[in-house]
């Protein structure tokens, strides 16, 4: 694909095939990642990966479960309780893999960095034929000190974008984007 091709295509999917993904693919999504830029070049990302689907079904329970009961210390809009009790619902969507984008600066840009990162990442999966969807709700449950014990993470990095990995039952329709907001300075 080209670039732009890329970029207007990327889409959050939301249902994959039964389909795994091998770490070799992986590993080349993160390594686009790993071009992003940095503030001072200080690439102040790492990245842990899950690619077993009954893994990241067993952690989206878990973090299902610990939202309902701890919903209120999280900083996400009360609606989304709703989509959360629904029996249904996985935070995961049933993905093959996921990999999360860590920070492990505190520098004032490494968040923002990470970020660049993540959609280096989510672009080089499109362009693989892949689907990806950030997960946010996911976030805070990773960012648990006994979570991070659990998986074998620094406890000094910071989760900043979990992102679920696979390939698409098909691609979503576009949602549209309003026109860019441009204030001409000067």
């Amino acid at each position: 694909m080209e670039l732009m091709d890329t970029i207007r295509n990327r889409r959050a999917v939301r249902e994959y095939t039964d389909a795994s993904i091998d770490r070799t693919t992986i590993e080349r999504v993160i390594n686009a990642a790993i071009l992003a830029p940095s503030a001072m070049n200080l690439q102040p990302w790492a990245f842990a990966a899950v690619a077993n689907r009954g893994r990241i079904d067993e952690y989206a329970g878990r973090i299902k479960t610990w939202l309902l009961k701890d919903f209120s210390q999280t900083p996400f809009d009360a609606s989304l309780r709703t989509l959360i009790e629904d029996e249904n619902y996985s935070i995961f969507h049933h993905a093959p893999a996921i990999v999360l984008v860590l920070a492990k600066s505190v520098q004032p840009q490494a968040f923002e960095d990470c970020c660049l990162a993540a959609e280096n990442l989510m672009l080089a999966a499109r362009d693989e034929g892949l689907g990806t969807c950030c997960i946010g709700l996911a976030r805070p449950w990773f960012n648990l000190r006994s979570t991070k014990h659990e998986l074998g993470l620094p406890e000094q990095y910071e989760v900043v974008v979990p992102i679920v990995l696979g390939h698409p039952k098909s691609w979503p329709e576009s949602h549209g984007r309003h026109p860019a907001e441009i204030h001409w300075l000067g």
